[in-house]
């Protein structure tokens, strides 16, 4: 493949396979917890860290980092003790942080809408050296602490206080998931894009619950998806000459649809085994909800 015969197209690729494991593996718990459109969230405060790191000319991707990590706990703080001023809390925290991002790049020297709209969109041509090996040690983190602490996470994301009754630190892995989430979002900033990650850490996983209903099946198909859309969209980008986000975030949505499609008729077997097997009289409520698909197995 000729493509791989320029070194930024090698660090696009690489940046797309560590994308596609850690958005999908981090967004396998945000699903869980209710919190699908927390990445989303988070890239709207990311965007203030990238118009700081060009106004200070640091890293925009370790100064994206900081405040990220910084917005995901303030984002929890409101979460435990927001009540019913949380929403309003949280939408300014979005839309200043979107606002602060905006006003620091034209303030940078030499600042411009295409430096911000690559970090927007994501850009294949932009992503250099450095990028990578942040990229690296960020995805490492984001691993790390989704496989190493599946069990606690899982238990905390599926029930909260039962997980804080059986001794499990609570708000500690709250936290924890919110940071790690915070540092993916910054990990697939320069592949998918600020405002396009969010559909990276949860649609893959919407499409694994199609075929599974394990929690560790769903990961695996969900993280195989996310480096199949990845590597498939950052190849297709080059080739077309088309923004490299759009076309993974759109590959991914195509992907939930042909699973859909395909898993209806075995979602329709299912349901009649199960009729079939379950004794007469049993209440209708006793069945598995559909939308509870990766987490009705404890299987991690």
């Amino acid at each position: 493949m000729d493509l791989l015969d320029y070194a930024f197209m090698q660090r696009a690729l690489l940046a797309a396979v560590l994308v596609g494991i850690t958005a999908p593996a981090v967004g396998i718990y945000l699903v869980q917890r209710r919190q699908a459109l927390m990445g989303d969230g988070i890239g709207h405060v990311a965007m203030t860290g990238v118009g700081l790191g060009f106004l200070l000319s640091a890293s925009p991707v370790w100064m994206a980092t900081a405040v990220s990590v910084l917005g995901a706990v303030i984002m929890e703080l409101i979460r435990w003790y927001g009540k019913t001023r949380g929403d309003l809390a949280l939408a300014m925290l979005f839309y200043g942080g979107m606002a602060g991002g905006v006003m620091f790049i034209n303030l940078a020297p030499g600042g411009s809408n295409a430096n911000l709209t690559s970090y927007l969109f994501g850009s294949l041509s932009t992503v250099s050296e450095s990028d990578v090996t942040a990229i690296c040690l960020l995805a490492a983190f984001v691993v790390l602490v989704t496989l190493g602490l599946r069990r606690q996470l899982f238990a905390v994301s599926q029930d909260e206080e039962f997980a804080r009754v059986t001794g499990l630190p609570v708000r500690a892995l709250n936290l924890l998931t919110a940071v790690t989430a915070a540092v993916t979002v910054t990990v697939a900033m320069r592949v998918v894009g600020l405002l396009l990650v969010s559909a990276l850490m949860v649609v893959p996983v919407a499409a694994a619950q199609q075929l599974s209903r394990s929690f560790a099946a769903t990961f695996a198909i969900a993280v195989a998806i996310g480096i199949s859309v990845t590597v498939g969209g950052t190849v297709t980008s080059y080739y077309q000459d088309v923004p490299p986000g759009a076309t993974i975030v759109l590959l991914t949505i195509a992907v939930f649809i042909a699973l859909s499609v395909a898993a209806t008729p075995l979602a329709r077997r299912r349901a009649r085994a199960l009729a079939a097997a379950q004794p007469a009289g049993d209440p209708a409520e006793c069945t598995i909800p559909a939308t509870r698909g990766a987490s009705d197995e404890v299987g991690v």
